[in-house]
């Protein structure tokens, strides 16, 4: 993994969890569903503009691609962020964060559940250290009565949402057009939540500085930008690699959240993070590829 690899992760990894902090200043103000709706729209159709402008079309996408961007702006887009959006109406933003960063753990216990992956034994530790920093953080917050557990419940099926959307479209990356793909799935959720949220919102609204700048804040930043960044590491280094800097996003999602929104951090919170990430770069790890031995030629006689 080179120097350039690890900047564009770091950047998503920040970009990424920022986002709940973002997202919990719009959904305190207006409907989530309505919010999230304009939010893809916007970023849908500014994405494939920018993809025009680089050259890249539609027209060129394979059918992988295509079901790549059906599977994400359902799964991805309308299941994931929708569910998070209208939890963190009753969550914090960091454990929001929290909660979404086991989707790595989530993968990897389908992979090798329903799939029969192979997990090396360094994996299944990850998986359980995982579980024990989810039920660190999950007791002393339900202990507390500090969390709503409908919108807990809603983070993790919106986790789930999520994984399974990743095992689906594994290597819809390549092949180009990445930007385009990033655009018409934004569009493919946007249609989605249109359809969705006159159902179940009304459309209730009151303008201010804080709702503007965090609007366009998640729709440029995490909406396309950090999406492109993901594709692109992917891209550059393979999925396994990529998802690595996964495991940095509880950090960032809690330090965002308590240093924009004033979020309180107990000693539990701190201690299920740091398991948290340990098991993330544990089932990671095990997924990389062992190093080849270098050939010993004998030497001439």
């Amino acid at each position: 993994m080179d120097i350039r690899a690890i900047g564009m992760g770091l950047a998503f990894a920040v970009m990424w969890a920022s986002a709940f902090t973002s997202t919990r200043m719009i959904v305190t103000e207006v409907p989530p569903l309505f919010a999230l709706a304009l939010r893809f729209t916007l970023s849908g159709v500014l994405g494939i503009l920018v993809a025009l402008m680089m050259g890249e079309t539609w027209r060129a996408l394979t059918r992988a691609q295509w079901r790549a961007v059906v599977i994400l702006g359902l799964c991805q887009n309308a299941l994931y962020l929708g569910l998070n959006w209208v939890a963190m109406q009753w969550i914090e933003a960091g454990l929001a964060s929290i909660i979404a960063a086991t989707m790595p753990l989530i993968v990897a216990a389908l992979g090798w559940t329903l799939m029969g992956e192979r997990l090396r034994p360094l994996g299944l530790a990850g998986l359980a250290l995982g579980l024990a920093g989810v039920a660190i953080i999950m007791g002393a917050r339900l202990q507390g009565g500090g969390s709503n557990l409908t919108g807990i419940l809603m983070c993790f099926a919106a986790a789930l949402a999520l994984a399974v959307a990743t095992l689906t479209v594994r290597g819809a990356s390549s092949g180009g057009n990445v930007m385009m793909i990033v655009g018409l799935q934004m569009l493919v959720g946007a249609a989605t939540l249109w359809i969705v949220a006159p159902v179940l919102e009304d459309w209730q609204v009151t303008l201010n500085s804080r709702l503007i700048a965090a609007f366009l804040y998640t729709v440029i930043v995490p909406g396309l930008v950090a999406t492109w960044v993901w594709f692109k590491l992917v891209g550059r280094i393979g999925a396994v690699r990529a998802a690595t800097f996964h495991f940095l996003t509880p950090f960032f999602g809690v330090a965002t959240g308590a240093a924009l929104l004033g979020e309180q951090l107990a000693a539990g919170d701190v201690i299920g993070v740091g398991v948290i990430m340990a098991g993330i770069l544990a089932v990671q790890l095990s997924k990389a590829p062992a190093p080849v031995a270098p050939i010993r030629r004998a030497p001439p006689a």
